[in-house]
């Protein structure tokens, strides 16, 4: 089911238009994915888990069940080379998707397709990562 959930938020995302969130709440968001690959890449686990949201704390309540999910499947996220941010799309007044394209470890091109929502302090936390082998070169 979630899987059905994030490629319906991916093939949305995908064949929208022009990106349409607010500057201010686009750069929040883009802060927030960054910070996370970041602490990642600082192996600093407390930090990277202080950015996903309270339905990914349920999932994974402990930032060591946090981690190993990263690492089984969001190696790229976890060791990018490099990663530049992609279009963003605004899906309501909370909730932002943004794609980023990711150079892994392994050297291959990935595309992460981030969902974001706008919590009661007005922070942006990470609800979900979508990714997948991107068709882009890297350089």
């Amino acid at each position: 089911m979630k899987r059905l959930i994030a490629s319906a938020v991916l093939a949305a995302f995908l064949s929208a238009g022009p990106a349409t969130a607010g500057e201010t709440e686009v750069k929040a968001a883009q802060q927030v994915i960054q910070s996370q690959i970041e602490a990642f890449l600082a192996d600093d686990a407390a930090l990277a888990y202080s950015f996903a949201a309270p339905n990914i704390k349920r999932i994974f309540p402990t930032q060591q069940s946090f981690m190993s999910m990263v690492e089984s499947g969001y190696m790229p996220v976890r060791r990018p080379q490099s990663y530049a941010f992609g279009k963003s799309q605004e899906m309501n007044a909370s909730s932002i998707v943004q794609q980023v394209l990711l150079v892994g470890p392994d050297g291959k091109t990935y595309e992460a397709v981030y969902t974001l929502e706008s919590q009661g302090d007005g922070t942006w936390l990470i609800t979900g990562v979508s990714m997948r082998a991107s068709n882009a070169l890297s350089t």
